[in-house]
């Protein structure tokens, strides 16, 4: 493989690795956010954010973790089958999955960018008493499609490194 593919590859999954290893300390902002929740409950001053908040912040946590995972390779897999095949053949059936994921992530990551558009556009407000702004996740959200698809295509690339006897 030329040079500027392995670099472009380690700059992505370095990237995602990086991102991904921040993005699940979110998981204490989460918890922070429902104790918070919790306590202003208990004390009858009841918080109008927390619970949008939460829902923002674990979006986030996926989101932005979900290119990690999909790098770690610690999704869940249909094994019947796969695991018969040769390293060769799991990198073919990897390489056709792979087309249909970034088919699939293509059209989140066109759908959530021109719902992000649309959401600068006309100052789009959450229609909940607290009425948050819906571009900050809105951009989280196309963010971590973006990434995705990146991840995507280092899988694709490491798949056809496989496929061709090379190593990344």
């Amino acid at each position: 493989m030329p040079g500027w593919i392995r670099a472009y590859v380690r700059f992505v999954e370095g990237f995602n690795r990086r991102l991904g290893k921040v993005a699940m300390y979110l998981l204490y902002v989460i918890m922070g956010i429902m104790l918070f929740s919790s306590l202003t409950k208990i004390l009858h001053i009841p918080a109008l954010w927390t619970l949008e908040m939460a829902q923002f912040t674990l979006v986030a946590y996926y989101m932005l973790g979900a290119p990690w995972s999909l790098q770690g390779d610690t999704n869940v897999r249909m094994d019947l089958l796969y695991s018969r095949f040769s390293k060769k053949g799991q990198a073919w059936w990897d390489a056709f999955t792979v087309f249909a994921l970034m088919f699939y992530l293509g059209i989140m990551v066109y759908s959530a960018f021109d719902s992000t558009v649309y959401s600068f556009e006309y100052n789009e407000r959450n229609p909940t008493a607290w009425r948050p702004y819906l571009w900050p996740i809105k951009v989280v959200i196309t963010t971590g499609f973006a990434l995705l698809f990146l991840q995507a295509t280092v899988l694709l690339i490491r798949d056809i490194a496989t496929i061709r006897g090379e190593e990344i």
